[in-house]
């Protein structure tokens, strides 16, 4: 009866990282493993590219998809806990991707939420590493159970992070890197 239970809960979860792996993230501006252009390096902190939020297209969220988040995070940031760079969240399931250029007041689909994550207001902030260093940017799209996160433009990186983990039902993501 063990054995039964066990292959049973394998298989399932066998089952579910399959549709997972099926998910998956693609851009005309970003490349994983590539680097980041300077369209989307911001334009501020002593960096001086585009500021411009990069394309993104995604295929094949698993069933009971509701929404989706979409993030840019460096995890090298000298904060001891990354840098979160875009936060948009609450975009529909019919979406399947993002417009290049995205900014606080257009390009967004209908109902979706820019937070103002780490960066203080609710929009795209490019990649602008300490002179000398090479970071590394993941931009991320999950699928989520719910229809929308209880949460507005004022919501930490951090939270949405929690709270997107908690919902999530798969996970694609572009890794750049950029370097000063």
């Amino acid at each position: 009866m063990k054995s039964l239970v066990l292959a049973t809960a394998i298989a399932s979860l066998s089952g579910f990282a399959a549709r997972a792996a099926d998910f998956t993230l693609s851009s005309a501006d970003i490349r994983d493993g590539g680097a980041l252009a300077e369209a989307q390096v911001a334009n501020a902190f002593g960096c001086t590219g585009g500021n411009v939020s990069p394309q993104l297209s995604w295929s094949n969220a698993p069933e009971g998809t509701k929404s989706f988040v979409v993030s840019a995070y460096d995890p090298d940031a000298p904060t001891g806990s990354g840098f979160w760079h875009w936060a948009m969240f609450n975009i529909p399931a019919s979406v399947t991707g993002l417009e290049r250029g995205i900014t606080p007041d257009k390009g967004a689909p209908e109902g979706a939420v820019q937070s103002r994550a780490d960066a203080g207001f609710a929009s795209y902030l490019g990649a602008c590493p300490p002179a000398g260093e090479t970071h590394r940017y993941i931009f991320t799209v999950t699928a989520l159970s719910v229809d929308k996160l209880d949460l507005d433009q004022n919501a930490s990186g951090a939270l949405i992070g929690f709270m997107t983990n908690a919902n999530a039902l798969a996970k694609a993501a572009i890794t750049v890197t950029y370097g000063r």
